[in-house]
């Protein structure tokens, strides 16, 4: 199959909380649809709090890396497997993400805002009661708050992810409306050497867009941000590599020539 993104840095299986997609269904279909290489990123949001239907976030890591290590060795001569993580960030849990990141070798690490001070928009709950643009805003505020204190991922995950689960969703959200806090989010990002991704869920949230969004991407690339990972989300087969033609003219309007992926903490950058 001609793609021109052939790695999906961003998906989930059954170790993750909200998949019940065993791992090595998820490496099949990757086989399947052709691609080079996978990185799993299993959640992990310490701290998460009691949800309406009870998901626990936490991870079991060895579990983790031990399978992960077994079905690479199986699919070696098929696809490249590696082993990320998915850390749901919050501005207390600095010191504990650094010690867990000190003692396991990750080849990648995202860091993401599921949580805004205790909720998750994920759940309507978030939305009750209050402006959607606020919503929105002290989502993006709570971005900045977590990035200024903790800087020990490689990527920040899907930037505009409040906008999946809007009682609008995408429908007056644009990188205009939020630019002043957009860009210092950016900024900030490129200042401490860290990327973004092209996260394809948006398109099968049925936003028409990547999260974040095209201007977002454009504008990262305006200012100088060079690393850029693409992943789907996917949390069940049928969503890997979800979308990744669209994904690959989005990088070239955007002015990217490349993308990146991760090995060993360190990025590389594939030619499109």
């Amino acid at each position: 199959m001609d793609r021109q993104i052939l790695w999906d840095c961003h998906m989930h299986s059954s170790f993750s909380a909200d998949s019940d997609t065993p791992m090595e269904v998820m490496i099949h279909r990757a086989v399947e649809t052709g691609l080079q290489g996978i990185t799993f990123t299993e959640h992990l949001d310490p701290d998460y709090p009691v949800t309406p239907d009870n998901l626990d976030f936490s991870l079991n890591i060895p579990a983790y890396k031990e399978k992960l290590a077994e079905l690479s060795d199986i699919y070696k001569d098929k696809i490249q497997v590696r082993f990320g993580i998915e850390l749901g960030l919050q501005m207390h849990l600095g010191e504990y993400f650094d010690s867990l990141l000190s003692q396991t070798p990750f080849d990648f690490v995202i860091g993401s805002s599921h949580l805004v001070h205790g909720y998750d928009p994920y759940y309507p709950e978030f939305f009750e009661g209050r402006k959607e643009f606020l919503c929105y805003m002290e989502y993006f505020e709570s971005i900045l708050e977590n990035i200024s204190a903790y800087d020990g991922f490689d990527v920040y995950g899907h930037i505009d992810y409040v906008v999946r689960y809007g009682p609008n969703r995408n429908r007056e959200y644009s990188y205009g409306r939020y630019k002043d806090i957009l860009d210092e989010i950016l900024k900030k990002l490129i200042s401490m050497g860290k990327g973004i991704e092209l996260n394809t869920g948006g398109y099968h949230y049925g936003l028409g867009e990547p999260n974040p969004c095209t201007a977002v991407i454009r504008r990262y690339r305006e200012l100088g941000g060079e690393i850029i990972t693409i992943g789907a989300d996917a949390h069940t087969p049928d969503k890997i590599a979800c979308a990744f033609d669209k994904a690959a003219s989005v990088l070239e309007a955007c002015g990217f020539r490349y993308y990146t992926i991760f090995k060993d903490r360190k990025p590389e950058f594939i030619s499109l």
